[in-house]
Order: structure tokens, then sequence, then C-alpha cells
């Protein structure tokens, strides 16, 4: 019989459990105050789901007016301010060019690394890390504790942590690691854990056979979406079983809860945001003559094929002739969405652990583990939101970790 392998032990003042935007900015804001820090990721390789954020780009962060951007976080907009006030979208971008990735703002007022990639950032990011003394490990995960405190890596190795940072992710991308397996495990300690939901996400709708075969695929520019109150300006995209894109995600925690609580969510799209209702109406009143309905308002309103067919679909296939309402119905094309996509098919999630559970980010029961990240109960559109609160939230866990140390 072969026997059990030896017990490693390892001595640091912080354990970082999580090599994502979180976790490592956790440990830089501990390492750089001269702690020994050591970071554990089970994935081979450190930052997956950041890398994968950055093939469309890397949205860093937003511009837009702080109280504006604080807003976006919603329900838990009040809860996250002052930790977004402690690391600003300002404070991101010059973290960002402090590591050689200069920056730059989109039309939209998005913000990205001119390299528009997360590679170079996150390579430059690691060395950082080296040089604080950080210790950096891939391929151990994290399998919970030892009878006496300890954190368990791999199910052999115990380390001892003066503190612990848990950055695990959330519950989207299993893949890339973001897989919630924690749950158990944090319950256990006494967390209060809200069940994970889809967030920006894409939306069932019945569309036609004829429309779905023609348009799957086909975006809706510049477009304003409406749910109730809220409005969110951007483009979509028409999808075989419904819709999605940046638009739809802003409204999606509203859909999300009116489908589950209602059975079905109604979204009106204005097709012509940017032209009021009165020139529309104008436009509509010259003579069509002999031209199909779709070619006039293509040439009156400059309404593309799949933007008439949105009409059809929400309207029905006779749209009115008359200008006033013509003009109404492409103001407002009511569409009805009747489930939401998979958690497994979303950008990110909502839910995870409770803040009313935590002392500030540390666990009520075991001050010792700090959160931060996507296991935090939170959630926000795209557009630079996610990242800035990841980042945001490890350094006030690394600020936490310091302030127990002390």
């Amino acid at each position: 019989m072969s026997r059990p392998p030896d017990v490693i032990e390892q001595n640091v003042d912080v354990a970082v459990i999580g090599g994502g935007p979180a976790g490592l900015m956790a440990a830089e804001t501990a390492a750089a105050a001269g702690k020994s820090v050591a970071v554990f990721e089970k994935m081979p390789t450190f930052g997956r789901k950041f890398l994968m954020a950055g093939r469309g780009g890397l949205n860093l962060t937003h511009s837009e007016d702080f109280e504006r951007f604080v807003q976006r976080y919603g329900a838990r907009a009040q809860t996250l301010r002052p930790l977004l006030e402690a690391f600003t979208p300002a404070d991101l971008v010059a973290w960002a060019e402090g590591l050689g990735q200069p920056t730059f703002v989109g039309a939209s007022g998005r913000v990205f690394p001119k390299a528009m990639k997360a590679s170079p950032l996150l390579r430059a990011w690691l060395a950082r890390l080296e040089g604080l003394g950080v210790s950096l490990r891939t391929r151990a995960e994290w399998t919970g504790w030892t009878p006496d405190g300890g954190v368990l890596i791999n199910g052999d190795e115990v380390v001892r942590a003066k503190t612990v940072i848990l950055a695990l992710g959330g519950a989207s991308w299993a893949k890339l690691g973001s897989d919630a397996a924690w749950i158990p495990a944090l319950e256990g300690q006494g967390a209060e854990v809200a069940p994970f939901r889809a967030a920006n996400c894409g939306f069932d709708v019945a569309w036609s056979d004829l429309f779905r075969e023609r348009f799957a695929g086909e975006p809706l520019k510049n477009v304003a979406l409406k749910h109730g109150e809220a409005i969110a300006r951007g483009d979509a995209m028409v999808a075989g079983y419904g819709l999605e894109g940046g638009a739809v995600y802003a409204l999606a925690a509203s859909l999300r809860d009116a489908i589950e609580a209602e059975g079905r969510a109604v979204v009106e799209i204005d097709l012509r945001p940017d032209i009021p209702v009165e020139t529309l109406e104008r436009r509509l009143l010259s003579p069509r003559g002999g031209q199909s309905l779709a070619n006039f308002l293509r040439k009156a309103v400059k309404l593309s094929p799949v933007e008439v067919n949105i009409l059809r679909e929400a309207h029905g296939l006779e749209l009115p002739t008359e200008p006033a309402a013509l003009a109404a119905a492409i103001k407002a094309a009511p569409i009805a969405l009747t489930a939401v996509q998979p958690l497994e098919r979303a950008i990110s999630a909502a839910g995870g652990v409770r803040f009313e559970g935590l002392d500030g980010l540390a666990l009520k029961s075991r001050p010792d583990v700090i959160l931060a990240g996507e296991m935090l109960d939170w959630e926000a559109p795209t557009g630079g939101y996610l990242l800035q609160a990841c980042f945001a939230t490890g350094v006030a866990a690394g600020k936490a970790a310091l302030g127990r140390l002390a």
C-alpha cells in the first residue's frame, strides 16, 4: 500500500483564493503594504474570464458622471457606493496606465485599453505581483478548511493564513472557473447566499417562423428599449430564440424580475429614438404612390428590412397607413418576452453572498474570511460596470485584510 502524501504547510499573512481581477487586486493591495501574500487559482492560468472579456475589446470601465455610474448597480447602488468611491473609474484608468497600458474613451463613453486586449495588461499585472513578492499558484484548488481553520489546497496542502480573501467568482462561464461550487462550504460557515440567476442575458420571443428564418442574427442599431419607467439606448440583436445585446442587457434585471413574477415582460422598442414622433409623422405624409409599404418606410424614415418586420411582429402584418398611427407604431413597438435564457448562456450572474450576512466584506461568523468580486450579491449591466466593481471590491477586500492584520 502506498502511504498518504505528506501534508505540505505554507504560512502567509494573506491567502487569496481566486485569480481573477478581484482576487489579483486584493493581492496587490495587501502586498503593496508589505504583507506576505499567496494567490491560489484552480485553473491552469490566471484571469481566464478576464481574458475572455478582452476578446471584445476589454471594456474596463465607463467615463460617465459618477452619480449616474453608481446607479447602474440598481438595488446594490448604495451598498457599493463607498467601495466605488474608494476606487473610482479614474483610479482604474490610472492603475491600467501605470502598468503601461494607455486607455481611451470610446464614442459610447466606455473606457478601453488602446491595445484592445486583456493579455498585455494581465502579463504586466502578474509581473508586478511577482515583483511585490506575491506567490502565484495555478492548478491549486481550494477544497475547504481543516478542523483547526487552515486553508486546504488540493486536498493535501494546508495554508496557514492570518486572513483569507475569497474571490471565487459567480455562476456564469463555469468552464472558465466560475461554477459556484463554493456555495456549500460558505453556507457551512454561516454565509447567506442568494440563489444565482442569469444577468446580462437574452430573452425568448415567440417570433413568427418567417421572421426567425429571415432575420436571426440581424442587428437593431441605435434603438431605445423601454420597460416600465426604465429606458436603455443602444444596439440589440435579433436571435433565433429572441432578443439579446447591450440595450437588452441594460434592462435585464427588471425584465427578468417581471418574467419571474408575471410569466412575461413587454419591452417597447423605439426604432427612431432621435426623431420626435411629430417629425416622423410629417415625413410619412409624403405621397406613397405605388410603392410597397416596406419601400416607402425605407425611403421616408430609412427603416431597414429587419426594422419593418419588427413592426409587423409587434403590431401585426397589416400596419397602419395613417401617418400619425404609423409614426406612433415606429416609436413604440411592443415585443413580448416569454422566458429568460439559461444561466449558462448569461454574460454574468445575479445573486451570491448577501451583504446582510457580512461585516463590511468579512463573514460575521468568520471575520478572518473576507469576500470580493462576483461571489458577492450584486449585478450590473455590461459597459464597464462589471469589471469596475470587481476591481473595487478587490481593493476593499485587500484593505480589509490589512485592517485585520493591523
